[in-house]
Parts: C-alpha cells; sequence; structure tokens
C-alpha cells in the first residue's frame, strides 16, 4: 500500500515554527506557494529567514509576508518589484543578501546534492565577492559560492499524486524543482491531487521520494 501524503493546510502548518529557514520558488507571481504562504500568515509565525528569487509584488506571494512583518532575513537575486520590500530594507526592518540568480539557483542545487559548493567568476571584483574564498582553476579565477539548504521547501505544483510525485505546468517550474531537493522537509501545494497511477512516470518531474506531504491550493492561482 502506498503511503498517502495529502494533509490539511492546518496539518502541513504544523511543521513550521518561528526563526525557520524556508526555500520559497516563484518568480514574482508565477510558481509561488500562495497558499501555503497564507497558512503561515494566519498561524502568525515569524522571524523566518526566506530563501527565494524575488520578493513578489506588494500584496501577493511572498509580499505577503514583507508586509506582514514576518521576515527577518531574505537571500534573494532582486527585490526592485516590491517597493515595500526596499524600504523595509532601507529601514532596517529586514536584512538582505543578494546572490545572482544563477548563482542562487546553482548554490541551492549544491545544497540538494549534498556538495561542497560551486565555483563560479560571477560577482569577481564586486561587493558579492567580499570575504569569499577565491580559487584558481586552469589559469582562471573562480568564487567558491557555498551551498544553501532549507529547514522546509514550499513547493507549487500543477498536479501530484497521493504519493507526492510532482508535474510542474510551463513556466510554474521555474526554482520548484531545484528547490525541492535541498530541504529537511518538503511540503508541495498542488492545483489538482489525482490518484497514485495517473500520472505518466515520463512526466513526473519531483519524485514522491522528496516529498513530505501535500497540500490542495485553496482558490485560483497562476
Amino acid at each position: 500500500m502506498s503511503q498517502d501524503k495529502v494533509v490539511a493546510l492546518e496539518k502541513a502548518m504544523e511543521k513550521l515554527r518561528d526563526g525557520l529557514t524556508l526555500l520559497v520558488p516563484g518568480f514574482v507571481n508565477t510558481g509561488v506557494p500562495e497558499t501555503l504562504i497564507i497558512g503561515i500568515i494566519d498561524k502568525g509565525y515569524t522571524n523566518l529567514n526566506i530563501i527565494s528569487n524575488n520578493t513578489s509584488v506588494k500584496g501577493r506571494g511572498i509580499g505577503r509576508l514583507v508586509h506582514e512583518n514576518r521576515i527577518k532575513h531574505i537571500t534573494c537575486s532582486h527585490i526592485g518589484s516590491n517597493t515595500e520590500t526596499v524600504e523595509k530594507v532601507v529601514a532596517g526592518e529586514i536584512d538582505v543578501t543578494f546572490v545572482p540568480q544563477g548563482t542562487l539557483c546553482e548554490r541551492v542545487r549544491a545544497g540538494g546534492a549534498g556538495i561542497g559548493g560551486i565555483l563560479t567568476p560571477t560577482g569577481l571584483g564586486t561587493p558579492i565577492a567580499a570575504g569569499k574564498p577565491i580559487i584558481e582553476v586552469d589559469g582562471r579565477l573562480f568564487l567558491l559560492e557555498k551551498p544553501l539548504h532549507a529547514d522546509v521547501a514550499l513547493i507549487h505544483a500543477w498536479k501530484a499524486d497521493r504519493m507526492g510525485n510532482v508535474v510542474y505546468r510551463r513556466t510554474a517550474r521555474n526554482f520548484n524543482q531545484i528547490f525541492a531537493t535541498a530541504a529537511d522537509f518538503v511540503i508541495v501545494e498542488a492545483e489538482e491531487i489525482v490518484e497514485v497511477g495517473e500520472l505518466d512516470p515520463d512526466q513526473i518531474m519531483t519524485p514522491g521520494c522528496l516529498v513530505d506531504m501535500v497540500v490542495k491550493i485553496q482558490g485560483a492561482q497562476v
């Protein structure tokens, strides 16, 4: 008998607590786990450390967490689309660590793969390189960027079966597939939940062995 990983949102939220490090995928408002974000807000969790590409826009996605003052620190590539994030960073209410987008994704991939880091020339000669080891390989210089790993990953899926096998839809895949590999606990919100065997095995993008819980999304999402 296969393990049924489908749970109510309230049950999934019991796995979270204040101060956790969370991987939150999405590109602006696409592929963002908004149901899980709303669950966090409703439970009152705060002092969160977020790893994400961006902070969406005011009132959507991670922007909800920004507006509700739930984020202590964010590691991301860009915040300019959300003026509220910019204001809170300038005011010292949120700490931010900027990471180039490709480097961010590769650091998370390294965290999921269990390797010690990546070598990249991106950031050499800029503030990004401050305090980081510089390694020469075949006459070229590279920054050693350490892996990123989280306590929990919040993933948005198009479809998931009851074992946690996942399919993403088009550009909503973005960072979801990589982020699902790099956390101690993985919660998937799915637009549609199907029975085991209904997904074409050749189409599964994140296998159920990486997923701990599946929640049905609430309301229409992108």
